[in-house]
């Protein structure tokens, strides 16, 4: 009598579209399920707001904190669609790998101190040939995904084996306390953002490979090694089109950026001219709620109204740097069509004037924020 294990050892495995058939069923079924969550706890804090009439300043934390949380598992479903489309042309070229991830992992640090994750890093300098914005938006969906599932310390570090030209980011992080009775599956693994990240990775054509256990996850990306080389097959007097021609047409797409305007029609301009760029965009009226909001978070980077420019904004300015020293600021001034770049700025930091704002506070958020990334 065959046992079990024959028995599963004989079952025909399932085909390619098989499995990418049920990799799209989980990921439907998880993007319904974190945003019909939050929805439904956020509707039924509105229904008893309509009640009694009455809200206290944490529930309103509380039902802001939901619908936020809906509006980020929405904006990952377009990024992940946006991927997945094979409509997003890469920019291929040399990256230092290292210098990446330490920028990604200082402009988060805040979030992770928060959530209690500290980072144990052993990383060799590497550089490798790859879209820089898409390496960017895929650490990013890393960190992200540490935030929902990591406990205490997460192992970060660079392997090169001698065995092939390529390099592997390797991390590995307790997902579930040992002394917890095991369970089959713990599902913050498997959330949105690592469908999010999961997609970024196939995209940008990496091996990865993640590694469950009942208390340990261990996820292993394989980039290219080998710049130089891979630099080589597309140099020439003809520039291979592949790569020389190719442009991300939304290369800034999953960024975060802060307005901070206290003018409506402000709000309105900026909103406009960078609606098509797919970025994640906030908005706040004052300095002090811009405060408030970097406490919890930072975004990429900050736009703000030249008349909000006071004093205390400066502080805020000077407590961003001291963490991130390159952070990307555009101030908006009232009137006038200028445009400076931070480095000829003479405030370091970019300048749009307000009848500029529709044609050039695109191209300054691509030209500040593709220089930090």
């Amino acid at each position: 009598m065959a046992s079990k294990q024959d028995a599963r050892a004989d079952a025909p495995r399932p085909s390619e579209p098989d499995r990418e058939l049920a990799r799209w069923q989980e990921l439907l079924a998880q993007a319904g399920r974190e945003l019909a969550e939050p929805l439904t706890t956020a509707l039924e804090r509105v229904a008893t707001l309509t009640t009694t009439g009455r809200i206290d300043r944490a529930g309103l934390r509380t039902l802001l904190d939901e619908v936020d949380r809906a509006r980020q598992a929405g904006i990952w479903c377009q990024q992940i669609s946006r991927l997945a489309s094979g409509r997003v042309r890469q920019t291929h070229e040399r990256v230092h790998l290292t210098n990446t991830i330490q920028s990604v992992l200082a402009h988060r640090a805040r979030e992770l101190q928060a959530r209690g994750i500290h980072i144990v890093q052993s990383l060799h300098e590497l550089e490798v040939q790859v879209d820089a914005s898409m390496l960017h938006g895929l650490l990013n969906a890393l960190v992200e995904w540490w935030l929902g599932c990591a406990q205490g310390l997460v192992d970060v570090r660079i392997d090169t084996g001698g065995w092939s030209d390529n390099a592997s980011l390797v991390c590995q992080f307790q997902h579930r306390s040992p002394d917890l009775p095991p369970e089959q599956h713990n599902p913050a693994l498997d959330s949105m953002s690592w469908h999010l990240l999961d997609q970024t990775a196939r995209t940008l054509g990496l091996v990865q490979q993640r590694k469950i256990t009942a208390s340990q996850v261990q996820l292993r990306l394989e980039f290219p090694r080998a710049a130089h080389a891979l630099v080589a097959n597309v140099g020439g007097d003809t520039p291979n089109a592949g790569f020389a021609d190719s442009i991300n047409s939304k290369p800034l797409a999953g960024c975060h950026v802060l307005v901070m305007a206290a003018r409506r029609d402000v709000r309105g301009l900026v909103r406009e001219s960078i609606k098509s760029m797919g970025l994640v965009i906030d908005f706040v009226n004052s300095v002090a709620d811009a405060v408030e909001f970097c406490q919890e978070g930072l975004p990429h980077g900050i736009v703000f109204e030249g008349k909000l420019k006071t004093p205390a904004f400066m502080r805020l300015v000077e407590s961003v740097r001291r963490e991130v020293p390159e952070f990307v600021f555009i101030e908006l001034l009232d009137e006038g069509q200028a445009f400076e770049i931070s480095s000829i700025s003479p405030t370091g930091m970019a300048r749009v004037g307000h009848s500029a704002v529709a044609t050039s506070l695109p191209s300054a958020l691509v030209y500040e924020l593709t220089r930090i990334m």
